[in-house]
């Protein structure tokens, strides 16, 4: 039972350090691959042992409606999220700006959970989210460093917070019955299809391959798309949107010090305040939490226990 409740503590904190090692991983690859041909690969690969998976288990697939709503959650997730992210970090934007920006989910997630799915979000959930947002700010604060991305860069940026705040929310309403094997090897097969015609009509598709490329692709596929999004819905649907969210505030102070410790990218005094102010937004955001009964936390609940 120990051990049991030592995982599930220790969930959270691997989540935040594989989700941040995804944007090392782009950074690796992209040097030998267009970002669109990067990913079309990439989901080939994950849909062909996701359904490898699914087969061996013997899951139901989604059935009518279900589809859809899986092909959506994919394309925002798996298209709008990563699709930003790769085109951003091949436009000359830093792979700890590109975590950064996504890192502003929580504040655009609270609102949006407040407004429509009927979670309260507290006053000290606010402050959380508020001390998280300033932090996240000064993580990553050197001027020259925003100014290296191109304006289709940040643009993708936006997109990437877009997909995965709208994504989250749309997985967690109306995916949370569909067994996430099958369920994400249509949202992956979906993604494909979006990745493969954004290669066609904008990319070269050239390939040149090295070992980096090699490693990027197995690590991004074996680890993040499978290993770590399979831990991202189950920490959906533990916790509230906010919670859960809240975890997304640590990505760039994680990816900050992982790029420090590979690409030797500086981390000054201001970067370091900004990751104490993070970690104290974590922990008042998920206080916050525990006061609180949430209304897809508790149709999440009710998910897990008919899993």
């Amino acid at each position: 039972m120990r051990l049991s409740n030592l995982a599930i503590a220790s969930a959270p904190m691997l989540f935040v350090l594989l989700w941040s090692t995804g944007f090392i991983g782009a950074r690796f690859g992209l040097p030998y691959i267009e970002p669109m041909t990067f990913l079309a690969v990439r989901m080939a690969f994950v849909v062909f042992i996701m359904t490898a998976i699914a087969l061996v288990a013997q899951v139901p697939w989604p059935r009518g409606p279900e589809i859809g709503h899986s092909l959506v959650a994919g394309a925002l997730v798996h298209g709008l999220y990563l699709g930003g992210v790769f085109t951003a970090i091949s436009q000359g934007v830093p792979a700890g700006i590109s975590a950064l920006i996504p890192g502003l989910q929580p504040i655009l997630t609270s609102t949006i959970a407040n407004r429509f799915m009927g979670e309260k979000v507290t006053r000290l959930q606010w402050l959380g989210l508020g001390l998280g947002l300033i932090g996240v700010t000064l993580v990553l604060h050197d001027r020259s460093i925003v100014l290296a991305g191109s304006p289709l860069g940040w643009l993708a940026s936006g997109g990437s917070l877009l997909g995965i705040t709208l994504g989250t929310l749309y997985q967690k309403h109306y995916c949370g019955r569909i067994d996430w094997r099958t369920g994400n090897t249509v949202q992956y097969a979906g993604a494909l299809v979006l990745f493969g015609l954004a290669a066609l009509a904008f990319e070269t598709r050239t390939i040149h391959w090295s070992g980096e490329l090699i490693f990027a692709i197995a690590w991004l596929v074996l680890v993040l798309s499978i290993a770590t999004v399979g831990l991202m819905y189950w920490l959906i649907r533990r916790s509230a949107a906010t919670g859960f969210a809240s975890l997304f505030y640590l990505v760039p102070v994680v990816t900050a010090l992982l790029a420090f410790v590979l690409f030797g990218e500086k981390l000054d005094a201001l970067s370091i305040a900004g990751m104490v102010m993070c970690a104290g937004g974590v922990v008042l955001v998920n206080r916050g939490v525990g006061g609180v009964k949430p209304v897809a936390a508790n149709a999440a609940a009710s998910v897990i226990a008919e899993n």
